[in-house]
């Protein structure tokens, strides 16, 4: 029987009675915010999604999507809500499974340095907890007090944290997650070196949800760093380029390392022209060291240089995180963004757009106003590609996404993930249309 067959109110009735009445909550019960969140992703919402349920357990959560699979349930699986409008837009939505409610710390092994957590806790939270035992998740993902475990991990989500430590998939050592049959499947385990085999792990990484629901992971942590410095320098494109080069080619060891569009300064406040930001974490003595090696070379150029330490430096970072993505709630267009690191300058010298990329991967943000045209986007779209990058586009207003293949994937692996989502999810019920090539 499909969800065309079911009536909305028999869904509820279903899923109540598997889950609780009290982790299921009536689509026109919902407040206006879910249903605005929910109505971005959803591009057919002739008939809204019956309801939202709030499993609390892994085992509820399985039932729950053993009922759909069953029922063909269009499903929309999200954390707290706060990336929901990236990715492509959805067909349809019968019910949406929010893991809210699978929050709780399962393991923190403090001389391991690793720590277990189901999927639904807020990246805060988990912050606090570690910072306790003087220890740190090393991710900076975006809306860091909403965000979810699980949803950093669906998305594969972190900021210039990566100059040091890596990507999501670098600090995931386990994942348990639910498979549309119902089945609790896990890979990995809890310890920082494992055994080999399929890396599911980095499957998941960034899948969106569509291959299965996330409930549990285990990551690698770090001590927190004693001292930190951050330096800024600012001045003219062919002075801080070369400059950025230099960084890259030397014995610095910079946690965080970004480049900064000319217009993202001035939006800071932190000079004129474009920026080199360069943050060092360490023993006192070396991050002391370090921050002087940057600010000779720097003054070598003639750049305009900038120290931030202590409280100054936490709220840099997070003016810099701030004013690149909150303009999406006024309809700015926010896309991710990858090119060569040698190639950087020629984006960041385009046009008067913010944009951020990272030193050394070549990874970034880029931010245009809303009134930005079509023709403009596909026009970076191509820049990237011919400097072996891409533009993906994470949030926009709906009538730019209807034009645009927000992935605008090119490579050769497309056949592959379709047969991957065929043997993970057969009946198509996990986010179908929110990934690449419309999966």
């Amino acid at each position: 029987m499909s969800s065309k067959q079911l009536p909305a109110s028999v869904a509820v009735e279903q899923l109540a009675s598997i889950i609780g009445e009290n982790a299921v909550r009536r689509w026109d019960n919902c407040t206006p915010s879910q249903q605005k969140a929910i109505q971005q992703v959803n591009s057919c919402f002739q008939t809204p999604p019956s309801c939202i349920i709030y499993p609390e357990t892994t085992e509820q959560l399985a039932r729950a999507i053993v009922q759909a699979h069953c029922h063909r349930w269009r499903l929309l699986i999200c954390g707290s809500g706060s990336k929901l409008s990236w990715g492509g837009a959805m067909a349809g939505i019968d019910v949406v499974v929010s893991t809210e409610r699978l929050n709780q710390l399962l393991d923190h092994a403090i001389g391991d340095l690793t720590v277990t957590v189901e999927a639904g806790m807020k990246f805060s939270q988990l912050q606090s907890v570690l910072a306790k035992s003087n220890q740190f998740l090393a991710l900076d993902p975006v809306a860091p007090e909403s965000a979810t475990i699980g949803g950093i991990v669906a998305t594969a989500n972190t900021n210039s944290l990566r100059e040091r430590y890596g990507g999501v998939r670098d600090q995931l050592l386990g994942i348990s997650f639910v498979r549309t049959d119902g089945q609790i499947a896990k890979a990995g385990g809890r310890v920082v070196k494992n055994v080999a085999g399929y890396d599911l792990m980095k499957l998941f990484t960034g899948s969106y949800g569509t291959l299965g629901v996330i409930a549990q992971v285990t990551f690698r942590v770090y001590p927190l760093p004693p001292s930190s410095t951050t330096v800024v320098l600012t001045g003219t494109a062919e002075n801080i380029f070369p400059t950025a080069a230099a960084v890259r080619n030397c014995a610095l060891t910079p946690t965080q390392a970004d480049l900064l569009s000319a217009s993202l300064v001035s939006n800071l406040q932190l000079g004129q022209g474009p920026g080199l930001i360069v943050r060092f974490q360490s023993i006192a003595e070396s991050v002391k060291e370090q921050a002087n090696r940057l600010l000779e070379i720097g003054q070598k150029l003639g750049l305009q240089a900038t120290l931030y330490s202590a409280t100054q430096e936490v709220d840099l970072w997070q003016r810099l995180q701030k004013s690149i993505y909150s303009a999406a709630n006024n309809g700015a267009i926010i896309c991710k963004i990858g090119v060569l690191p040698s190639a950087a300058f020629k984006v960041l010298t385009q046009e008067e757009q913010k944009a951020v990329i990272h030193l050394s991967s070549g990874l970034g943000i880029l931010q245009w106003e809303k009134e930005t045209t079509v023709e403009r986007i596909l026009q970076m779209r191509s820049l990237l590609e011919a400097n072996k990058g891409f533009l993906t586009i994470l949030e926009a207003p709906p009538a730019i996404k209807e034009k645009l293949d927000v992935w605008g994937y090119t490579g050769n692996a497309l056949e592959i993930m379709r047969r991957l989502k065929a043997q993970f999810d057969p009946n198509n019920i996990l986010n179908p249309g929110r990934f690449v090539g419309g999966i």
